[in-house]
């Protein structure tokens, strides 16, 4: 990064640097639900925020949490110090009140109670070319996190999470009128295929996914009080068949996966596909020129910490592999933020 007198200067170089402090203090705050405090009661004061997460820092660090949050854009505040009240930016409030069902703050507790501190492992990963995750202790962690509660809602919520303003994009944006039946494979709580189902009147859709997830995503379903048009189906789909449908849709699931993990994926979606069907990944697709999307390649790397071998890909990777399992054409929708539909027509 230069200045427009074309100096260099050490300013984005501090500003990533020192970017895990800005982090972890939107972490923190997610993890305290301040927002959803703020969403409850706005115009609060700082020391009366403090008393109710029962805090025992000095008041001047408190005011400086309080005031960073505000300088970073999470929070609105009008006067200073003990005169000052905060409230959540137009943001926060949409996107990090727990009581909303727009709120995608469960990527965000994943973060912090898992991702964070794995991270810190990143140069050992690169070293060795190995998991960084609870793997290092030889635990699977799709394993484990299948098999308990706690840590599969909290999976569930921050895939929700991530993937939540994607979806309604997609929801809204692509052209259902031809479509009448939709599979989301590996479908996790279903908000795909609410969302979708809401916007599309005519269609009916189901959400696949592992057993333990059904119950969670049976729920959503009747939150949405769309019983009739949405369903859950157990199964896994790498040994049993995709239901079929006139579209087929995985959302962050194929980049957790090796490439030839991913042809095999590619395959079984176009088997379950009819003529003119169509295949939807919807991923941090990365630039052509492997340089914009940086959260993609961030994400990319992240793969490295959590998975044996998956990574995160260019449209051109995605239409090549599409071609090897029989996709005939291809079109790249973007979504929300660094996030783009990759589609495959059979």
């Amino acid at each position: 990064m230069e200045t427009s007198s074309n100096h260099p200067t050490p300013e984005n170089i501090l500003k990533i640097g020192s970017g895990f402090m800005a982090c972890k203090a939107l972490l923190t705050a997610v993890k305290f639900q301040l927002f959803t405090k703020l969403a409850a009661h706005p115009d609060q004061t700082a020391l009366g925020l403090k008393k109710q997460l029962d805090l025992k820092c000095s008041d001047r660090h408190f005011y400086d949490f309080m005031d960073a949050l505000t300088g970073l854009g999470f929070l609105q505040r009008t006067g200073l110090l003990e005169n000052a009240l905060y409230a959540n930016s137009a943001d926060t409030e949409v996107f990090l009140d727990k009581n909303k069902p727009t709120y995608i703050g469960g990527i965000l507790e994943m973060m912090d109670e898992r991702l964070y501190g794995f991270w810190d492992n990143l140069d050992e990963g690169l070293k060795s070319g190995k998991p960084q995750n609870e793997a290092v202790h030889g635990v699977n962690i799709f394993e484990e996190i299948y098999q308990d509660p706690f840590l599969l809602e909290n999976f569930v919520n921050g895939m929700t999470g991530v993937q939540l303003g994607n979806f309604m994009a997609f929801a809204k944006q692509f052209d259902f009128s031809n479509i009448k039946t939709l599979t989301d494979a590996g479908g996790s709580a279903g908000y795909l295929s609410l969302l979708v189902a809401q916007e599309n009147p005519h269609m009916t859709c189901t959400s696949f996914d592992l057993p333990p997830v059904g119950p969670i995503a049976k729920s959503t379903i009747k939150k949405f009080h769309l019983e009739d048009r949405v369903k859950s189906m157990d199964g896994n789909f790498f040994e049993d068949p995709i239901p079929s449908a006139d579209m087929i849709v995985m959302g962050n699931i194929l980049h957790d996966w090796n490439e030839e993990e991913k042809i095999s994926l590619m395959k079984k979606a176009y088997e379950s596909l009819p003529e003119g069907g169509v295949f939807v990944a919807i991923e941090n697709i990365i630039d052509q020129e492997r340089k914009q999307n940086v959260f993609g390649l961030l994400m990319s790397l992240n793969m490295l910490i959590e998975t044996e071998g998956g990574f995160d890909y260019t449209f051109t990777d995605f239409c090549n592999w599409g071609e090897k399992a029989g996709f005939k054409s291809f079109n790249l929708m973007p979504l929300a933020g660094p996030a783009s539909a990759a589609i495959a027509y059979k």
